[in-house]
Formats: C-alpha cells, sequence, structure tokens
C-alpha cells in the first residue's frame, strides 16, 4: 500500500514536473521561467488557498480541537528552533545555527499546498482552519531565531519593529491571511462563481510552480558540498522527527486525517522564501548558502516525493 502511494505521487503530473525541471538543470538546459512569473504562480497559489481556507471557515464552527491544533503548531513552531540551535551551534557557530535553526523552525507553503494536492487525489476532506494554522507557523520561528542569535552573540541587528514587520507582514503571509479573511467574510456561497480561477487552474498553475522549483533546487544541489553529510542529514532527520512526533500527536487528539496530514507536513517542512527574507535583514552573517539549499534542495524533494506518503501511511498505520 505504502509503495503504491508513492509511486502514484511520483506519477503526479505536478511532482513529475518538478523532476523534469531538476533534469532541465542537469543536461544543462536553457529551460527557464523568467521573473517575474514564478513570483505570480507563488501569490496565486498562495491567494486561492487562503480563500478556499476563508470558504471552509464560514460555514464551520471553531472547536476545542481546532484551537488545541492551532496552539500545537504555534508552540512547535516557537520550539523547534530552538532545539535546532542548540544542536547545531557547535557544528556550524552561532549565526548559521540560527539561520538554519529558524528555517527549520518555519514552514513551506508549496509543500502544504503539494500535501493537499495529495490529499485530493485520496478524496480526503481537511479543515478551512489549516491554512490558519501554516500562517501562524511562519513567524514564531523567525522572531526565536533572531532573538538566539542575538542572545548568543552573532552581532545580529535586533530591532523588534523590523523583525515584527518582516514576520508578521511579509508579501507571503500578508497575502494568505488576507485571502483567508477574504474569504471568511465573503462566506461559502461566494466560493462557486470562482470555481474556475479556485479550481479549475490550480493544477496546471501548481505544475509550473513546480517546474520552477525543480530548477531552483537543482541549481542549489552544488553549495552543499561543502557542509558535506552533517547538513544533508540534519536537513532529513530533523524535519522528520518533528513530523513523526506531530503525527503521534494526531493519533492522541483523534485529529481527522486530512488535517493531521497537513500539520505533520507543516511540522515536518522547511521555510525557504520568508526566513532567508528577514535573515538577511537581521542575522547578515548567517550564510544562505548554507540554509537555503539544506531546505530547497533537500527537504522539500524529500517531503514531495517521499515524505507525504510515507506520513500518510503512518497516519493509517496510527488509526486515523
Amino acid at each position: 500500500m505504502f509503495l503504491e502511494q508513492i509511486v502514484s505521487n511520483l506519477v503526479n503530473p505536478p511532482i513529475l514536473f518538478f523532476f523534469l525541471g531538476m533534469f532541465a538543470i542537469a543536461v544543462r538546459s536553457d529551460l527557464d521561467l523568467p521573473q517575474p512569473i514564478p513570483r505570480l504562480l507563488s501569490l496565486y497559489l498562495l491567494m486561492v488557498i487562503g480563500l478556499k481556507g476563508g470558504f471552509e471557515l464560514s460555514h464551520s464552527h471553531l472547536t476545542l480541537e481546532m484551537g488545541m491544533v492551532l496552539f500545537y503548531a504555534v508552540v512547535l513552531s516557537a520550539l523547534m528552533p530552538i532545539v535546532g540551535f542548540f544542536i547545531l551551534r557547535g557544528k556550524l557557530g552561532v549565526a548559521n545555527a540560527a539561520g538554519v535553526a529558524a528555517t527549520y523552525g518555519s514552514i513551506s507553503a508549496v509543500t502544504f499546498i503539494t500535501a493537499i494536492s495529495f490529499l485530493e487525489s485520496q478524496t480526503e476532506q481537511y479543515g478551512g482552519y489549516m491554512v490558519a494554522a501554516m500562517a501562524l507557523m511562519e513567524s514564531p520561528a523567525i522572531i526565536v531565531g533572531i532573538f538566539l542569535a542575538s542572545r548568543y552573540g552573532a552581532d545580529s541587528e535586533f530591532d523588534w519593529k523590523e523583525i515584527v514587520k518582516d514576520s508578521f507582514f511579509n508579501g507571503s503571509v500578508l497575502l494568505l491571511l488576507g485571502a483567508l479573511a477574504i474569504g471568511l467574510l465573503s462566506g461559502y456561497e461566494s466560493a462557486q462563481p470562482l470555481q474556475p480561477f479556485t479550481e479549475g487552474i490550480f493544477k496546471g498553475v501548481l505544475c509550473l510552480f513546480l517546474l520552477d522549483m525543480g530548477l531552483a533546487s537543482a541549481r542549489r544541489i552544488g553549495a552543499l558540498k561543502k557542509h558535506g553529510l552533517f547538513a544533508i542529514g540534519f536537513a532529513i532527520i530533523f524535519p522528520l522527527t518533528f513530523g513523526l512526533l506531530t503525527a503521534v500527536f494526531c493519533a492522541m487528539a483523534d485529529v481527522p486525517k486530512g488535517d493531521a496530514l497537513l500539520l505533520t507536513i507543516l511540522c515536518g517542512s522547511a521555510s525557504y522564501i520568508a526566513v532567508p527574507a528577514a535573515m538577511r535583514i537581521s542575522v547578515p552573517r548567517a550564510n544562505p548558502g548554507l540554509y537555503i539549499p539544506m531546505s530547497l534542495a533537500v527537504t522539500f524533494p524529500f517531503n514531495i516525493i517521499l515524505g507525504i506518503p510515507m506520513y500518510y501511511q503512518v497516519l493509517n498505520y496510527l488509526g486515523l
């Protein structure tokens, strides 16, 4: 069953387009998506996920279970960078440890979107409030990472005003939360007229975006060579550990399977957009040539190829 899900995931068109992007770089093709097309695609995906989450929330009620999931998401987003920082500090130094730790405490919106596509292929339902969980998990890790860099002497620019601005009002988070609020305020009845936009072209746009992600991932792989197996091992084992812990939590809390998979993949993913933007400003000594390739060239491919079906099977094994 697990092998079938992996094969099914691998022959999913968005995943195949990701491989096509990697193959294009391997054969030195001139295939490329010029800016600002990738940026436009990412904005579309975030807008649609936010809208769909808002539409779902508009006809559902916040429950104790939802509140517990959101609380867990925020707490773990703040805890993960602390654990990661003290594992990494001796090996990478304070600044790089803070950058990597914040990266792995935050989340990947594209991995979340790919997991939603997987759930739809499995005809599994999920709650719109999970979009709020994704948005809430972006910022705590950034704040904690910058605080750790300042506290342990990385000469970081510790400006609370800038930290709050970068963490809560960067474009991705603002668009996601704004679209969520618009979907919530406009109500579920507004979803039908927008279906050609939110449903009809969604997978096609996801294919294009993952093609670009394949190109970007393949370009970053070489940067990991200088950091050896330690960085690659951390990029797989650290998020995998917290993903599996989250799967156990979801089973104990009886979280619905669709929501459980999304929360698990959020906790097992890593940022490559929001965190680098914040770290570049606040912890300039942290090397983006380390934490971006770890997230983009190792953790992201691992999750969309193996992680999502693996976590789904673990949740099945745990009785969800």
